[in-house]
């Protein structure tokens, strides 16, 4: 990267809601960005959620500004603002916003209250800032572009799936891609995903800059496999994630009569019904709710499991994964998106069909009866391929890279 302290790299980043439990990539790609003398302005559509203990995020969320905060008259006060000093950008970006708002599923009212997010955004930016960066293909990208059109920096966008690619035309996908200046994927699914949607002649533009993980989860040796068979599930418990079947798999795992336990951490819309359901199936001996963790308390589920399982039904790339690998865990994941590019069964887990039950089964009893030697070996191949391909500060770099050719 070629910026130096004096002359330092300045970019907006927009995430709808940050911080967030399940947005820990993104405070890791932003501290990694400033340490390589990137100076990141955080800015949050929506207040963040910071669970209790997580000091990291916490520091997050007193350095980030929020654009509904204050309610409608601080918005109002920008678009005023906004009109006095670029009536003629406000008035191209209205017809933008018109154009957009036709097209959308949310509706024209919901792309106004997106301009007005623009405006105050706009008027928040630092005045050296060279790009906002939105993460999230929806809202917040929304709001870059239209600050981009009121005259503010170029944009660009992360796009994680997988809503932008059931949605595309709902979410204008393509207007985004389009209008941006640098479009990014997070894996090679994602990538040819978002070219669907992209001219040919703009297909440079879309880029793969990997999730990654940081020293906390890459440096500290792994701790040897627990004895007890014990397994993990991470995650936001909503129907995308397969947490139906993953109840139904392990009830197969009590009707064979295995020894095994599984620990659920995170919660979510349907929590009420897994708990339910746990309880109806018998399975409250086996199976333990932990609730949402930070990152450390996370590290540490990993530490004393033998392995994780991703049930998912729609994903873009999970990170749990790349943090479960980098403690030195194998993974049971379904076969969808960017999944396969990471876990590679025989090698550092299981890849099963997405919905199957069975073949779930089968491969957490596998994992539950190995030999805890091979359970280590393919949990050192999985870590050495996140430390190849999903460091943290080598992915920063790259995204510099595409930032300083832009500006090049």
């Amino acid at each position: 990267m070629s910026t130096t302290p004096s002359t330092p790299l300045v970019v907006a980043y927009v995430v709808n809601r940050y911080p967030a439990p399940s947005h820990s990539f993104i405070r890791r790609e932003i501290l990694a960005l400033e340490q390589l003398g990137v100076v990141v302005q955080r800015f949050s559509v929506r207040p963040g959620q910071v669970t209790p203990g997580n000091d990291a995020d916490a520091d997050e969320q007193r350095r980030t500004q929020v654009l509904l905060a204050g309610g409608a008259l601080p918005l109002l006060w920008s678009l005023l603002a906004v009109a006095v000093r670029r009536p003629l950008r406000l008035l191209r970006t209205m017809a933008l916003t018109f154009r957009l708002g036709r097209r959308s599923d949310r509706g024209l009212l919901r792309q106004l209250i997106y301009l007005l997010e623009a405006c105050r955004l706009l008027r928040a930016l630092d005045s050296r800032a060279r790009f906002v960066h939105a993460h999230f293909g929806t809202n917040s990208t929304d709001v870059a572009l239209l600050c981009t059109a009121l005259g503010g920096p170029p944009f660009t966008f992360t796009a994680h799936g997988p809503e932008e690619f059931e949605r595309p035309g709902g979410i204008n996908l393509r207007d985004k891609i389009t209008q941006a200046t640098a479009v990014v994927a997070i894996s090679d699914f994602g990538r040819s995903q978002l070219c669907r949607y992209t001219p040919i002649d703009q297909w440079r533009k879309v880029q793969v800059v990997r999730c990654g993980v940081d020293e906390r989860f890459l440096l500290p040796p792994p701790l040897p496999v627990p004895a007890p068979p014990s397994l993990l599930w991470i995650g936001r418990m909503v129907e995308e994630k397969g947490i139906p079947v993953l109840l139904a798999a392990c009830s197969l795992l009590q009707a064979r009569g295995l020894e095994w336990h599984m620990t659920l951490v995170g919660g979510g819309p349907l929590e009420p019904w897994v708990r339910g359901r746990v309880t109806e199936h018998g399975l409250d001996q086996r199976i333990e709710f932990a609730g949402w963790r930070n990152a450390e308390q996370i590290r540490d589920h990993l530490d004393r499991t033998r392995g994780l399982v991703v049930p998912s039904f729609a994903e873009g790339l999970p990170v749990v994964l790349m943090e479960a690998l980098a403690r030195g865990r194998p993974a049971i994941a379904t076969r969808i998106a960017g999944i396969p590019e990471l876990v590679e069964p025989g090698q550092n887990g299981w890849l099963v069909t997405a919905g199957s039950a069975d073949q779930l089964a089968d491969a957490m009893q596998e994992l539950l009866t190995m030999a805890t030697p091979q359970v280590e070996r393919l949990g050192a191949a999985g870590r050495a391929r996140v430390a190849r391909s999903h460091d943290v500060r080598r992915e920063a770099a790259v995204l510099c890279e595409l930032w300083q050719n832009a500006i090049r």
